[in-house]
């Protein structure tokens, strides 16, 4: 009965010792507000639905955490920070790792963090990092100047224009069975030809499934050299389990300890397939890109 006790005693204190969470942000986007599913959170392996803590918990113990995101929602981006401000707070932070930046962008990122560390102040840190106009700073500053704060930095996860261009002229053989599937190619294909409107090519097909495969395998590289435990961001399509970035951890040797967490709109829905971890959030206006596209091209 004392030992019962004595292990009541000790895990009670091990509950209260962690730090409470932050409260969340408040939604930005202006739609799915009345949806049943806004803000909830899914174990996608066992169906169980999480509070923020227990997603918290279940993240903090893994090596390799990678976050999808919609890149224009800023809900995303809120939250992402929010993640990393809780998970800092239950362990030390090995690294975090962004799609956003380029390879050649590494050295000007570590410039930066170097001289935040001694204190000095940086007037426009988007034009010290050269960042690129396609990731809006309005959304992506926050997470990125608290990174740079840190003592891990900012790491570069993606190609970029040079090895781009040059993987589009000569697209380089894929080593590996999980990546190279031929299931896989074809709803990679699909997912091209859909975002560019059915407007690409077919000659072109090929070299643009190169370059998003060759993208996927480079953040799978650079999460495999960074210190753990390691955050990496992305687009919801280069981190989920049957397309991206863990199929080519799979083709690398080390896909085991990672964890997926999608941060998906209301009215999307992610599957276990795709995912170990969704979060619903609210959702942007829908755009018709296809007509915007049109308009561009015919003017």
């Amino acid at each position: 009965m004392r030992y019962l006790l004595l292990c009541a005693v000790l895990m009670l204190g091990a509950c209260q010792s962690q730090p409470a969470l932050a409260p969340l942000p408040d939604w930005q986007s202006p739609e799915g507000r009345g949806q049943a599913e806004l803000g909830q959170i899914h174990d996608l392996r066992s169906g169980q639905r999480l509070t923020p803590q227990q997603l918290v918990e279940r993240l903090a113990g893994a090596p390799q955490v990678l976050v999808g995101e919609q890149h224009d929602n800023p809900d995303h981006h809120a939250l992402q920070l929010w993640l990393l401000h809780a998970l800092e707070a239950r362990r030390d932070q090995g690294s975090l790792l962004l799609e956003m930046l380029a390879s050649s962008q590494q050295p000007l990122a570590d410039n930066v963090a170097m001289q935040l560390r001694e204190g000095r102040k940086i007037n426009n840190l988007a034009k010290a990092l050269e960042w690129t106009n396609g990731w809006p700073w309005s959304l992506y500053g926050p997470i990125v100047r608290h990174g740079l704060a840190q003592d891990y930095g900012l790491r570069a996860a993606n190609l970029d224009r040079a090895e781009i261009m040059a993987i589009y002229r000569r697209p380089p053989a894929l080593s590996g069975d999980a990546s190279t599937a031929a299931a896989v190619r074809e709803r990679l294909l699909a997912q091209i030809r859909e975002s560019h409107c059915d407007k690409l090519p077919i000659s072109q097909l090929p070299a643009m499934l190169a370059v998003q495969q060759q993208r996927d395998r480079r953040m799978a590289e650079r999460l495999l050299a960074a210190p753990k435990p390691a955050m990496l961001l992305a687009g919801a399509f280069h981190v989920r389990r049957d397309l991206g970035v863990p199929l080519h951890l799979r083709d690398l040797g080390s896909a085991e300890g990672a964890q997926v967490l999608i941060l998906s709109e209301v009215g999307k829905p992610v599957t276990a397939e795709q995912a170990d971890y969704v979060w619903y959030t609210a959702a942007l206006p829908a755009e018709d890109h296809c007509a915007r596209f049109a308009s561009a091209t015919s003017s």
